[in-house]
């Protein structure tokens, strides 16, 4: 069963965090996605896109998928549907991500397990930047 971690665990995913690729992200400004990774990047993170549909968000190459990425992840950032979730898992697991953020309404116990399973730590069901304003500081 899922077990959220601790802010504590959360506030060191954070400070220990240097490259966030985010899959599913927007070159569009007013969405979502757009709005968390351009506030993250101004936060001093390095922002990988993973978006087969887009070739640039942010000033960065965007990849088709997590496999992609020529460079080593510390965190995957996952915009998608709940239903997706499990796929983005495999593939950060492939990819040889460690730790997995499900953004807000983003939940599936089987990909949490698969990712458990696998030596991954996945958060779901939550704002990166907002947990990221309140455990470790800076204005959203």
């Amino acid at each position: 069963m899922y077990q959220e971690p601790t802010h504590d665990e959360l506030r060191q995913w954070l400070t220990e965090t240097k490259i966030i690729a985010v899959v599913g992200l927007s070159d569009k400004p007013e969405r979502t996605s757009y709005l968390i990774a351009d506030t993250m990047q101004q936060r001093g993170y390095r922002i990988i896109p993973v978006n087969p549909m887009v070739e640039e968000v942010l000033g960065e190459t965007s990849y088709p998928t997590l496999e992609d990425v020529p460079e080593g992840i510390d965190l995957v950032n996952v915009f998608r549907r709940s239903e997706e979730l499990y796929s983005v898992v495999e593939a950060a697991i492939k990819a040889g991500a460690k730790r997995i953020w499900a953004q807000s309404g983003v939940y599936d116990e089987k990909a949490a397990e698969l990712a458990k399973a696998n030596g991954v730590e996945i958060v779901m069901d939550q704002c990166i930047a907002v947990a990221h304003t309140q455990l470790v500081g800076g204005k959203f």
